[in-house]
């Protein structure tokens, strides 16, 4: 099985542009990131990750490995985070999102601990 889903996705969140991301998902997508609260809505995933994305100074995915299951994808990760300093930190993710019969994408959960990018 080919990564090709998984691939396209983490290819626009490598773009570092919220906007670009939420075009990938449905009206009411629901993005749960970590242990945080579930955000629903486009314009409220698209603030919270720029939120997010205000805290680093990029980041980049590298697959591992990923699976599709009918309409789930679920894709384990390494990702490389640059830090405002200019320095990086490499971690595990597991994302694992649905689509609707559109294509677009309905639940996006990532599984991930940020500590190690906080840390000094």
């Amino acid at each position: 099985m080919t990564d090709d889903a998984a691939r396209r996705v983490f290819q626009v969140v490598d773009t570092f542009d919220p906007d670009r991301f939420v075009l990938l998902l449905a009206e009411n997508a629901t993005l749960t990131f970590g242990n945080a609260k579930p955000v629903t809505g486009r314009q409220a995933i698209a603030d919270s990750l720029r939120a997010f994305f205000s805290t680093i100074a990029g980041l980049r995915h590298r697959i591992v490995r990923s699976w599709e299951v009918d309409a789930d994808v679920i894709a384990e990760t390494e990702v490389t985070y640059r830090r405002l300093d200019g320095s990086h930190v490499n971690v595990v993710a597991v994302s694992i999102w649905q689509t609707g019969e559109d294509g677009l994408i309905t639940d996006y959960r990532i599984f991930v601990d940020l500590a190690p990018i906080y840390t000094v």
